[in-house]
């Protein structure tokens, strides 16, 4: 599935939701999608033998490429945006950098979104910003044998605690600064996350240019398909092509209407 030039990939952790986790590959695969993505789907670091199997092989019968994998990044439910600021929940990162590399393995996936981590006061601010920033080279190390990419993302303010990144601003600084030699970790440009911080999509767009490995589709407010929000879609998509980004990008949006009826809005 295109738009507007683009391949789409559908994010499943948010799309049918209707369904059953593991039979909404093929639910994507039947409305015309040849990518997806995903986060991390287990409850722990580390996968049973079972869970890593079943997974593979949905992605593997619904014919669809898996081409995004968030990393574990806690207990999302209770709040946690991940786990490596926490210099004590390193073997369990590392635990779970090794299940992303099987899978990364088994599917060709390419993009790997590593939440940054929120910051506590039990810690001082730059080691747990030091601790972070040393998980993301070693993933990036790890993941890049591979040609894949550790994605650095900025969220929304006041919807995801003492998380530290909030702008395309926040990360380039990163990607200028401890990244600048470090191979194959970008940005991860997720509409609704800058919009709801106040950002002018189109201007950050335009600023980010080379920097933007991953784009991720969701108005604003309200974080469902595009048009049920208030963001110029022409405007972000042309500010896209203009500043030379190549794909991919992902529709990861709630729907707020059936999932299928939500794609309205792709024109090949």
């Amino acid at each position: 599935m295109q738009h507007l030039g683009y391949d789409l990939s559908a994010n499943v952790s948010l799309l049918w939701t209707e369904y059953d986790y593991l039979d909404r590959f093929a639910a994507a695969a039947d409305a015309g999608f040849a990518f997806v993505e995903t986060w991390w789907p287990f409850p722990a670091a580390e996968p049973t033998v079972a869970q890593e199997a079943d997974l593979l092989r949905s992605i593997e019968a619904a014919g669809v490429r898996l081409r995004g994998l968030n990393l574990f990044a806690g207990d999302m439910p209770s709040g946690e945006r991940g786990i490596v600021t926490n210099a004590a929940r390193r073997p369990e990162f590392m635990a779970n950098l090794a299940a992303v590399t099987r899978i990364a393995e088994a599917t060709g996936c390419d993009r790997f979104n590593l939440l940054y981590g929120q910051l506590t006061d039990d810690e001082d601010p730059t080691a747990q910003h030091a601790a972070a920033q040393e998980a993301v080279a070693i993933a990036a190390a790890a993941l890049g044998e591979g040609g894949g990419v550790v994605l650095i993302e900025p969220l929304a303010a006041g919807l995801n605690g003492a998380y530290p990144l909030h702008t395309h601003e926040d990360v380039i600084a990163l990607l200028d600064g401890p990244f600048a030699g470090v191979a194959g970790v970008g940005l991860l440009f997720d509409t609704f996350h800058l919009a709801m911080n106040g950002v002018d999509v189109v201007a950050a767009v335009e600023r980010s240019g080379a920097r933007i490995a991953h784009v991720q589709i969701a108005d604003a407010p309200g974080r469902g398909e595009p048009g049920s929000g208030d963001l110029a879609w022409d405007e972000v998509f042309a500010a896209l092509r203009a500043a030379g980004y190549a794909g991919p990008a992902a529709a990861e949006y709630r729907p707020t209407v059936r999932t299928e009826d939500s794609l309205a809005w792709v024109r090949p």
